[in-house]
């Protein structure tokens, strides 16, 4: 295949031809690692991804919104503390991309295809070690992350707009700011898997609640482009610029 009809194939997987939105929801769990400690499981994880397909060149425009939540490990449940520190969530809008045709790399599972992808990171921190001292452990933000998608083998032939899929989904990256843990060596390791929706409705109850209470835009794709993207990192950024609770602003 070339790589146009790669990309063609890999958007039926990750989103749909045809413009509308599609949700992704995803479960896992986060652990800790460092120089001679023990792995910990400290969080479990739950997102949420909401997105359209618009042409762009030779390629795709990714319009996008991404909420996800950090649980208790054993309850399941949205912490709104951990140590006494406050939680802050992930809210990332926009969380957009720009596709163009590459080579994805493609492994055939027989009734199944998988397109696997692995994205090192580094560049410039949003909070540099001397302002933020107990919140970046690196002038220099670096992480890792490797997705899988699957789908059907049709996809690649097919004429469908949108295909059932699933996804696994890796991360290696620093602490999160919030947990204060400094220039400690070590950070974290997320791990998840989850599946395209037939609708937002199949979103649980209990995380379309928590989103609609506090940002029921994150419900719905953004209608265009814009940049930069929000992340975990310039989100705290904002928020640590702001008077008030912390906490509260950044549920």
């Amino acid at each position: 295949m070339t790589p146009a009809e790669l990309l063609r194939a890999f958007a039926r997987t990750r989103a749909s031809l045809d413009g509308s939105e599609v949700t992704f929801h995803w479960t896992g769990d986060v652990h800790t690692w460092g120089p001679g400690e023990p792995y910990r499981r400290v969080f479990g994880f739950e997102g949420v991804n909401v997105a359209r397909l618009v042409k762009g060149g030779d390629g795709y425009l990714m319009l996008s919104r991404e909420a996800a939540f950090y649980l208790d490990p054993r309850t399941r449940e949205i912490l709104e503390t951990w140590e006494d520190k406050p939680v802050i969530h992930v809210w990332n809008d926009p969380a957009n991309q720009k596709w163009r045709p590459f080579p994805i790399p493609l492994t055939d599972l027989g009734d199944q295809v998988c397109f696997s992808m692995e994205i090192p990171l580094a560049y410039p921190s949003p909070l540099p070690v001397a302002e933020f001292p107990e919140n970046s452990a690196d002038d220099t933000y670096r992480a890792l992350e490797m997705f899988q998608f699957f789908a059907p083998a049709d996809v690649l032939s097919t004429g469908e707009p949108s295909v059932p899929s699933t996804m696994s989904w890796t991360r290696m990256s620093p602490w999160l700011p919030w947990m204060e843990q400094g220039q400690r060596p070590g950070g974290l390791a997320f791990h998840g898997r989850g599946r395209k929706l037939a609708s937002w409705s199949e979103v649980p109850e209990r995380t379309r609640a928590y989103i609609a209470a506090r940002h029921p835009e994150f419900a719905t794709a953004p209608e265009a482009w814009s940049e930069p993207n929000e992340t975990s990192w310039t989100w705290f950024r904002k928020l640590a610029g702001r008077s008030g609770d912390t906490a509260e602003q950044g549920l």
